[in-house]
């Protein structure tokens, strides 16, 4: 059975492991659903997290290969409940709907929403959720008359205390 895998993976070359990881990916079938790269808590190197919608067998195999792979230090793999994930993500509304729906004020305290920017045709507003919440917050602004939107890929820390930078 297919579940979401969050993939976190350390090396030091972002830029030649993207190429391989994609290659990886493409000839095993893999989709992707997030990608993101970034410092992380250790100099001079990179964090990989990579969401996939795969079964654990095929994950285990797949972790096991990007570790074998010259710039990588480590592989970790977890499924939702064993990490702690968000997106961030921007919308643009009309400010009119700002200012004349009465129940706006209601939408933004219960989803957290933070006002970045208000002009006189538009405000861009800030969420920072899981992929379900914004999902749901989309389609509900999609109804009131969003302009446009935008998220970030996915990022994502262990629920433990361990971390990549205890076991080297």
């Amino acid at each position: 059975m297919k579940n979401e895998f969050t993939l976190t993976i350390y090396s030091e070359d972002q830029l030649r492991l993207i190429t391989r990881l994609s290659s990886m990916f493409i000839r095993k079938q893999i989709v992707v659903l997030s990608l993101n790269m970034s410092i992380c808590e250790i100099d001079k190197m990179y964090r990989h997290t990579i969401v996939v919608n795969e079964t654990l067998d095929t994950v285990i195999n797949i972790a096991a290969q990007i570790e074998k792979i010259i710039e990588v230090y480590k592989c970790y793999f977890h499924l939702n409940e064993e990490i702690v994930f968000r997106q961030t993500a921007l919308f643009k509304i009309p400010t009119a709907l700002l200012m004349e729906n009465i129940n706006m004020e209601l939408m933004l305290r219960e989803n957290d929403l933070k006002i970045l920017e208000i002009h006189k045709e538009y405000t861009i507003l800030q969420a920072i959720a899981t992929d379900n919440e914004i999902e749901v917050l989309t389609k509900e602004l999609n109804s009131l008359g969003l302009i446009e939107f935008v998220t970030s890929s996915r990022i994502a820390l262990e629920k433990s205390n361990k971390g990549f930078c205890i076991e080297i």
